[in-house]
């Protein structure tokens, strides 16, 4: 099982990396103003959102069940932080519609507002962290 528990912390490390960072490129992207800029954009959050953050999200997920199986339901720790990565997900989703705005040149938010969405995750990640490592309840 520590392999599998390997696994799935290195693919969520992935995960948030993309995570982490496909926002921070959503902040230069509303900024930019001309083609060759947008187009690179584009370019660069497809490729990060479907090459690293979605099979880093996969994984992490499908090598999570395997040790929810594996250890079994304990405690209301893990349903808080299964709550957390449930957030985490829509959070996920909602930057792939996200991309999809800039795909077709529909983004209809500032710099700033991606400037706060990018810190939703971190806020997740503390959380989910610190339940597992802590397991306060």
């Amino acid at each position: 099982m520590l392999w599998i528990k390997s696994l799935h912390i290195i693919f969520m490390v992935t995960w948030m990396a993309g995570l982490l960072y496909l926002p921070r490129l959503f902040v230069y992207h509303s900024m930019s103003n001309d083609k060759i800029g947008i187009d690179r954009f584009k370019v660069m959050e497809r490729k990060l959102y479907f090459g690293i953050a979605t099979p880093g999200c996969v994984l992490t997920l499908v090598f999570g069940m395997w040790l929810w199986i594996g250890y079994g339901f304990s405690g209301s720790w893990l349903a808080a932080k299964l709550a957390l990565v449930l957030l985490l997900v829509i959070y996920h989703i909602i930057c792939g519609k996200m991309l999809f705005q800039f795909k077709i040149d529909a983004n209809t938010y500032s710099h700033v507002f991606y400037r706060w969405f990018n810190e939703i995750p971190v806020v997740l990640l503390f959380g989910i962290v610190i339940l597992v490592v802590v397991k306060p309840f």
